[in-house]
């Protein structure tokens, strides 16, 4: 099977490396020249352009920024599309464009199915992220042994755009946590609570979460680099706001969040890495949220094994 994966950034370059890495034949594309090269390097093939890749490919995978961006390139490839060709849409996108550009792939007798993927980017780079399926159970089969090469826990999830839908809610959860843990951390401070065993109090307790044994290490540290940008977040929580505007939902908290990373990308530019909105806080309170013994960058130690499929009930 020839494997085209269009989209080399923080995630799209990992997901590309584990398939890479698994022997796939992969061809890449990406704006940026020097990506594409350093796949070159590690024996991919370049791909001229979203039209030829689909050509060329057997399986096109898009993993790119934003719904206007997996329009331009599916739009290219559409007129390549047919009987034996598939789409897989790994972008963290609108289920409303994922459904509309999935139609027009089945016109053509094509495939496609949405695997939006969960867990950081440290599990992207080892294949040990949770991927999330949607599509026609048949879809989702066909492209169950890449699944398994890009991620460990693989979720059908139910028709194409539910997988979407569940990602952002995700994504929203995850900003939620992290604006919460950032005034948890800041008032533990301000209260004399040394702030490496405020770390383990909330690790050992039932206020614990994913994002608390990753982000709030890297706040801590001060690294506050987490390969994950404002704008994206901005992205993630404006479409999950979307869902409950459509379906009537008078949501309350996720305005205000909103508003607080609106602040944070005016305070800190557009693209700041998102973990920096505790910067808010320390300007505030003049408070320095930094704490010995953590470190500046997260490393996934789970040893690499071929992903499952995750069965509900």
């Amino acid at each position: 099977m020839k494997v085209g994966f269009i989209g080399l950034g923080n995630v799209g370059g990992k997901l590309a490396g584990s398939l890479l890495r698994n022997g796939i034949d992969l061809l890449v594309h990406d704006l940026d020249a020097d990506l594409v090269e350093g796949f070159v390097a590690r024996g991919a093939e370049a791909g001229e352009d979203p039209a030829a890749m689909m050509r060329a490919c057997d399986v096109v995978i898009t993993c790119l920024p934003s719904p206007a961006a997996s329009d331009a390139v599916v739009t290219q490839m559409i007129p390549h599309m047919g009987p034996g060709k598939t789409w897989m849409e790994m972008s963290t996108t609108d289920a409303d464009e994922v459904i509309r550009l999935g139609a027009l792939v089945a016109a053509t007798g094509g495939l496609a199915v949405e695997c939006p993927v969960s867990g950081g980017c440290h599990r992207a780079d080892t294949g040990n992220i949770s991927i999330f399926a949607g599509g026609e159970r048949a879809g989702v089969e066909h492209v169950l042994p890449l699944l398994r090469h890009l991620g460990r826990r693989i979720l059908h999830t139910g028709p194409l755009g539910s997988a979407s839908k569940l990602k952002v809610m995700t994504n929203y959860l995850a900003t939620v946590n992290l604006l919460s843990l950032c005034e948890a951390l800041t008032t533990m401070k301000a209260a004399g609570i040394d702030l490496a065993t405020t770390y383990e109090a909330i690790r050992i307790s039932s206020g614990t979460s994913f994002v608390h044994e990753t982000e709030s290490q890297l706040i801590l540290s001060g690294s506050r680099d987490v390969n994950f940008t404002m704008d994206l977040v901005q992205k993630d929580i404006g479409l999950f706001q979307k869902l409950a505007d459509q379906g009537g939902v008078p949501l309350e908290i996720s305005p205000l969040i909103i508003d607080i990373m609106s602040d944070g990308q005016r305070r800190y530019g557009m693209r700041a890495q998102s973990d920096r909105i505790i910067e808010r806080l320390e300007e505030a309170t003049g408070l320095s949220i930094l704490a010995d013994g953590f470190p500046t960058e997260l490393v996934d130690t789970e040893p690499e094994e071929p992903g499952y499929e995750v069965t509900r009930g």
